[in-house]
């Protein structure tokens, strides 16, 4: 069963249909939508600022998402997919965005719809991502516009995915 902690007397809340791996850890003001997912060691934590997710979020294996205390909260769109390994923290995150595996993206920055942040790739504080756009590197820059294909193809096929993925886990009984 997942970790879920209140901090401050603020407990987490959870949409329908969420699933959260055995070894998730959940703390604090933390809210998500429906046909979310945190899956195995993925961190969310809403300790020292707010977390909002909304529907159709998947938290793959070992990512993290924090905030900065009293100045950056963190927002998540809808049908966005956070990769393996990746740190999101007190940043904005609009709709339909693929956040590659082992990318970070920093305080402040706002990431804009149908995007995605290629693997590796490191937003720095305060950056504006394009939307309908690919970023890549250390630091990320533009390296190219998004066609429609890729947003299909990629950034929803892959959020759409994992509400599947998470059905094949037995239910806990209760």
């Amino acid at each position: 069963m997942a970790l879920i902690r209140s901090v401050k007397g603020i407990s987490p809340k959870f949409g329908k249909n969420c699933f959260l791996a055995d070894n998730a850890t959940i703390t604090g003001d933390v809210i998500m939508g429906d046909n979310c997912s945190i899956w195995f060691n993925a961190v969310v934590r809403g300790d020292v600022h707010t977390i909002r997710m909304g529907n159709n979020v998947n938290i793959q294996d070992g990512a993290i998402v924090h905030c900065t205390y009293m100045k950056a909260p963190t927002s998540i769109g809808n049908n966005v997919s956070v990769a393996h390994q990746a740190i999101v923290h007190g940043c904005t995150i609009h709709d339909n965005v693929l956040v590659g595996m082992g990318a970070i993206i920093m305080d402040g920055a706002v990431i804009g719809s149908n995007s995605i942040i290629a693997a590796g790739a490191l937003i720095l504080e305060n950056t504006i991502v394009e939307p309908g756009s690919i970023y890549a590197g250390v630091p990320a820059k533009k390296t190219k516009n998004l066609d429609e294909s890729l947003i299909v193809g990629q950034i929803q096929r892959i959020a759409n995915a994992y509400p599947m993925y998470a059905s094949w886990y037995d239910k806990e009984e209760e």
